[in-house]
């Protein structure tokens, strides 16, 4: 099917009435253009992610609902040596990043976004699928959910304090100050989306071509580049995400109240906020 993007469009192509009826809505996007029916793939594709997800989860909650069996490994990989591996991988970021405690408070969101980054990325390795994580719309709604949510959880650590932050150190340069921390901050959820969008979308996008030109053996290296670019921006997107977080709830006065030991931890915390910012300007 080459004429066509997924296997949605195909069923759009093989019945109309589907693309009619959605049409029928007469929603229009945000820039006051008809919303089609090719509009709704992303989210399609998106939904099917979650149920992906579930199953998953629902089948390896099986696995480990016998504790004294779970404590020993599986002998051949399995889904649920996989997930122990991805789960521990990422709350280990997130524990040296903001330590054990806020690292199990906000692991959840941390852990959710790396679950569904990763396997909407794995579509773009399957023929006639479109990634989620290519339409900048969805890239967008993660982003946003996360810039939400760091600045909710910021308030409500430190309270006027968080917005205070933004004002920096010196109060009479605050008038200054204070809007460009504020447009900066505004950015993290576009820079956030974009980045994951274009890498997803043009790696999409050179598998695709490969796969036109010929079915076997050629499209393989691409596929292997592929693979490692949906780990690396699986790892950028979470990890991005752990240091916003730890930056919002991180309280000022703990350097003053914990003194050594915690020094180490602001030590550890600074060095992957700029190993953030490393992987903001490479990816």
């Amino acid at each position: 099917m080459p004429e066509h993007t997924s296997f949605f469009s195909y069923l759009l192509e093989k019945f109309p009435a589907l693309a009619h009826n959605i049409e029928g809505l007469k929603w229009k996007t945000a820039f006051g253009h008809p919303v089609t029916a090719h509009h709704f793939e992303p989210i399609l594709a998106s939904l099917a992610v979650i149920l992906l997800i579930v199953a998953v989860a629902v089948s390896v909650r099986k696995s480990v609902q016998d504790y004294k069996g779970a404590i020993i490994p599986d002998e051949k990989l399995t889904m649920r040596n996989f997930l122990e591996v991805f789960i521990g991988n990422f709350y280990g970021v997130a524990k040296d990043a903001m330590g054990p405690e806020r690292a199990k408070k906000y692991f959840p969101l941390i852990g959710t976004a790396a679950f569904f980054v990763f396997f909407s990325n794995i579509l773009a390795l399957i023929p006639g699928f479109l990634p989620p994580t290519s339409t900048w719309s969805i890239t967008l709604g993660c982003a946003i959910v996360v810039f939400v949510y760091f600045n909710l959880m910021g308030l409500k650590e430190n309270g006027l304090g968080y917005l205070k932050h933004l004002a920096g150190p010196v109060w009479w340069l605050a008038w200054l100050i204070f809007p460009l921390e504020v447009i900066a901050l505004c950015l993290r959820p576009l820079t956030l989306s974009i980045r994951l969008m274009m890498n997803m979308a043009v790696d999409h996008l050179l598998l695709s071509i490969a796969l036109g030109a010929a079915a076997l053996f050629v499209p393989i290296p691409l596929m292997i580049l592929g693979t490692l670019v949906i780990v690396v921006q699986t790892y950028v997107f979470a990890l991005l995400t752990t240091i916003y977080i730890a930056l919002a709830t991180e309280h000022e006065e703990h350097g003053e109240e914990h003194g050594p030991d915690h020094a180490g931890d602001t030590h550890a915390h600074g060095a992957h906020a700029a190993k953030a910012q490393a992987a903001e300007a490479a990816h």
